[in-house]
């Protein structure tokens, strides 16, 4: 049996990754030592590390002045890491609250005792929709934080908010080259790497050079200027991740960039939305404008026939469907390794069920 997993994360990876992972598990670059033996100060790694940094600059199309770093620590991690390297003037961030992620991000900068204005939330609609950026007062704050993809609700920035001269620090994590942004517009970016460019256990942080620096005796693991003159090297980096992000790089740059990945990822999006649009039992709740094209929630109304229609999916190889605890009902995460056919057999599976559903009622 077929099986494509639609998990939030972590997620599928593209077979070609898969293949070169099963053949340099052996003996990497040969070495006669395996990928997961490699010390991180060879040369060996060096190549890693370096041409990683190279791949993902070029995929982003960002000038010389932004800075490419390996964490551990997941976004949360980053939540803290971003106010106390960034809010060092005002001390004080602007916050949109679309979701989940961006509550967590408003909670961890709030325990750092950092002001935190909620310019907008849409919590009292069931974050069905994105908050409005409206006039956010210049040389206010240190920062504004944004989420551009929400995973758990489904929803995504189709354009970014317009800052003026105050930075733009966004959560990436569930869109990060799956959707095309003008990348130079952000001045930090942090992704978890377990959804579009690999596995668990690695955060890459994008950043401009000018933002670093100004903050003084933070804790090694997250000083971001620390980390920029040490390579992401100050101690032991996640070197097994590092590799697999490597290797998703390359074949995202084969594939034809993130413009291409933005394309097939409308195509599949657009494929499951307009079956659910049609559809007399399943309802997708977000907004249409402000739709995600990687996590696509949907209900049937039913919790009992949400469960039964979870377990029939997992039946048939569709796995990995049911929606986050917080809301409930299915979701469909729709990365950029998870082929059209994926999406096509979801949609038959879907149709199939609806039908019966209505045979029997």
């Amino acid at each position: 049996m077929v099986v494509y997993n639609f998990s939030a994360g972590p997620a599928v990876l593209p077979t070609e990754v898969i293949k070169r992972i099963k053949e340099d598990l052996p003996s990497f670059d040969n070495s006669g030592m395996s990928v997961m033996e490699i010390s991180h100060r060879s040369n060996l790694f060096d190549e890693v590390i370096d041409q990683a940094q190279q791949d993902l600059k070029e995929l982003l199309q960002v000038p010389d002045d932004y800075h490419v770093l390996f964490f551990q620590g997941g976004c949360t991690l980053q939540f803290t890491a971003a106010p106390l390297n960034l809010a060092t003037e005002h001390k004080k961030i602007a916050l949109l609250d679309s979701g989940h992620w961006a509550d967590r991000a408003r909670d961890e900068a709030s325990r750092l005792g950092i002001e935190v204005d909620v310019i907008d939330s849409t919590k009292n609609l069931h974050y069905t929709q994105l908050p409005a950026l409206k006039d956010l007062p210049q040389d206010t704050y240190d920062y504004l934080h944004i989420t551009t993809n929400n995973t758990i609700e489904g929803t995504a920035y189709n354009r970014l908010p317009k800052t003026g001269n105050t930075p733009l620090v966004a959560d990436l994590s569930s869109n990060f080259l799956a959707q095309d942004y003008d990348f130079s517009k952000f001045d930090l970016m942090m992704v978890g790497a377990q959804k579009n460019v690999g596995i668990a256990g690695l955060t890459i942080v994008v950043v401009k050079d000018d933002l670093i620096g100004k903050a003084k005796n933070l804790p090694s693991m997250i000083d971001y200027e620390l980390f920029a003159k040490k390579n992401s090297m100050f101690n032991t980096p996640p070197v097994f991740a590092i590799y697999v992000a490597g290797l998703v790089l390359k074949w995202v740059k084969e594939q034809g960039g993130v413009k291409e990945m933005d394309r097939r990822n409308r195509k599949k999006s657009d494929l499951l939305y307009d079956f659910l649009d049609d559809s007399k039992l399943f309802t997708a709740p977000v907004m249409k404008q402000d739709r995600s094209l990687t996590n696509v929630p949907f209900v049937t109304g039913k919790p009992e026939l949400d469960q039964e229609l979870i377990q029939q999916a997992s039946e048939v190889g569709l796995l990995n469907i049911k929606g986050h605890r917080s809301v409930g009902g299915m979701r469909a995460s729709l990365y950029n390794a998870m082929p059209y056919i994926g999406v096509e057999k979801l949609v038959d599976f879907l149709n199939k069920f609806e039908k019966d559903y209505w045979g029997k009622h």
